[in-house]
Parts: structure tokens; C-alpha cells; sequence
């Protein structure tokens, strides 16, 4: 049986603005226009074996996830329990400088915390520029949009220095919601929160270059 998580994806709408004016669904992903290859979607696995992931201990990754955690403000409404709990259903890795995490317009279902390293967040315009949105540092996660709605990914996750990673993918919050329901509602809200906080900023980030020129003479935000 499907975890009351998993169909709660599965009921968002994921229409698209139409001919006939039709609004796209709340968390529906944008899906590529003609000329486009077709996106796929990603799963932790795949990514893992493409990027030479490598586990680490569990007991000093769990610790080092407390430890920045407790720093911010938003997730140190979890208690350290809580997030010892969360051993059962998280990955911890170790990645290389230089690799993609995560690719723009691919569709993903895991999201990352980083816990050692950084990692630079890009994002492709559409008339070519390479906008870094952020440089992410320890304790700050990637990715949970898609992990909420199995969506597009908005942005390019890449690692700029060797990194250690904590990895979710859609089906361990899945079985975070059969097993420990109180902890995957209170993670989830925190994820909701944070994300709205991340779209506020990148969207200030975004319209905030009126005079800049895209090519043929159209403005950056039109």
C-alpha cells in the first residue's frame, strides 16, 4: 500500500498553463517545450553510481547532522532524537569536487543536505547566461522541491571542494511516514518553510536585474 505521502504526490495536479489560459497546478513541474529533449527522472541510485558516491559512517554523519542543525533556525525545532532518528531512512556519502549532484530540467525525487564541503548552486537562463544563485554551505539543503513533487529541477547542484552528503530520496520519506509519521510531519513542514524562504530569495535574485540585456534586445525578465 502506498504510503499516505506517496499519494499525496500522486494527487497534485501536474497540469500546465494551456492555449486556453489554464493555470499549472501548485507544484506542478514544467514539462519541455517542442525542440526539447524529453526530461527523465533521476532517481538517488542512478545519481549515485554516476558520480561515484561512497558511504560513510553512519554515527559521525548523524553527529555532524545534529551539530548543524541545531545551528539553524528553522531546523533546530528538531530535536537531536529526531534527527538520530532519521539514520534509518537517510544516505550518507562522500562525493568528489566536481560533480553534478543535481542537473537543471532533470526530474529528481531525492534532495541533499550538505555536511562537509561546498556546493554550487546554477542555474542556465534561457537566453544562455550562467547565473550562480549560491555557493551552499554546511547544513543547508538542495533539492527538496523535487523531493516534495517528483518535479523539474529549477537549478545545477555542484560540488566545488570534496563533499559529504545526507541524501533522502522520495521512498525513505515514504517509509519515514509509515514508520514515523510525527517525525516526517514535522520534517516536511520545515522543508515547506525553508523552501518558501529559498523562492522568496532566488526570485528577488532573479527580477532584480532590470537594465541587464538578454540577446536580440529583450530584457532579462521578460
Amino acid at each position: 500500500m502506498r504510503s499516505w505521502f506517496g499519494s499525496l504526490r500522486g494527487a497534485w495536479p501536474a497540469r500546465e498553463r494551456t492555449g486556453d489560459g489554464a493555470e499549472p497546478g501548485l507544484f506542478a513541474a514544467p514539462q519541455p517545450g517542442p525542440g526539447h529533449e524529453e526530461a527523465v527522472m533521476v532517481p538517488w541510485e542512478t545519481r549515485a553510481t554516476e558520480i561515484g558516491a561512497r558511504s560513510i559512517p553512519l554515527g559521525a554523519a548523524i553527529a555532524q547532522l545534529q551539530a548543524l542543525w541545531a545551528r539553524d533556525r528553522n531546523m533546530s525545532r528538531l530535536e537531536a532524537q529526531d534527527i538520530a532518528q532519521m539514520e534509518r531512512f537517510l544516505r550518507f556519502v562522500r562525493v568528489g569536487s566536481g560533480r553534478v549532484v543535481i542537473h537543471q530540467h532533470e526530474f529528481g525525487n531525492f534532495m541533499v543536505v550538505l555536511l562537509r564541503g561546498s556546493i554550487a548552486v546554477d542555474r542556465r537562463q534561457p537566453w544562455g547566461e550562467l547565473l550562480r544563485l549560491a555557493e551552499s554551505r554546511p547544513g543547508e539543503i538542495l533539492g527538496e522541491m523535487s523531493l516534495l513533487d517528483s518535479g523539474q529541477r529549477f537549478s545545477a547542484c555542484t560540488t566545488l571542494t570534496d563533499c559529504e552528503i545526507a541524501v533522502l530520496p522520495a521512498d525513505g520519506l515514504d517509509e519515514m511516514m509509515g514508520k514515523d509519521p510525527r517525525l516526517a510531519a514535522a520534517l516536511i513542514a520545515l522543508l515547506a518553510r525553508k523552501l518558501s524562504l529559498r523562492l522568496r530569495a532566488v526570485n528577488a535574485r532573479l527580477t532584480d536585474r532590470p537594465n541587464q540585456e538578454a540577446p536580440h534586445g529583450t530584457r532579462s525578465g521578460q
